[in-house]
C-alpha cells in the first residue's frame, strides 16, 4: 500500500470519527466531516468508500444532500444553530479583546453561511428523504 492511500485512509477515519461524535455533540458539525470522509475514502480504498456509502449515518446525514442537493428542515436548522453558536462564541471572545477586523470577517462568513443554507440548499420533506434512501 502506498503512502498516499495510507494518508487518505487515516484522514478518512479521523473525519469519520469526528463526524460520528458530531452526531451526539452539537459542537461538531456532522455533514462536513462526513463529506470529507467520502472524499478521503474514495481516494484511499474502494472497499472503505462502498462501506461508508452503505452506513445508516451516511444515509441519514448526507445521502439526500449528495443526490438532490437538499436537506430536511431539521438538519438545516441543526447545522445553522451549531455554526451560529460556535461563531458567536468566537465573536464574543474577539470583541472582548477589541479585535474588530476578524469580528467583521466572522460576521460576513456567518451571513454567507445563513444565505447558503436558506437559499441554495433545497428543503426536502421526510417522504422525499425516504424515497432518496430507497433508490
Amino acid at each position: 500500500m502506498n503512502i498516499k492511500r495510507i494518508i487518505f485512509m487515516s484522514l478518512g477515519l479521523i473525519c469519520f470519527g469526528l463526524g460520528t461524535v458530531g452526531v451526539v455533540l452539537p459542537i461538531l458539525p456532522t455533514t462536513p466531516f462526513y463529506l470529507l470522509t467520502v472524499f478521503f475514502f474514495a481516494n484511499s480504498s474502494e472497499k472503505l468508500h462502498t462501506w461508508f456509502l452503505g452506513t445508516e449515518l451516511y444515509k441519514k446525514h448526507l445521502d439526500s444532500f449528495v443526490k438532490k442537493r437538499g436537506m430536511l428542515m431539521q438538519t438545516k436548522l441543526s447545522i445553522i444553530f451549531t455554526v451560529s453558536l460556535l461563531m458567536s462564541f468566537g465573536l464574543f471572545m474577539m470583541s472582548r479583546k477589541g479585535i474588530w477586523i476578524p469580528c467583521i470577517i466572522l460576521v460576513i462568513v456567518w451571513i454567507c453561511h445563513i444565505v447558503y443554507f436558506v437559499f441554495f440548499v433545497k428543503t426536502i420533506t421526510k417522504d422525499e428523504q425516504v424515497a432518496i434512501t430507497q433508490e
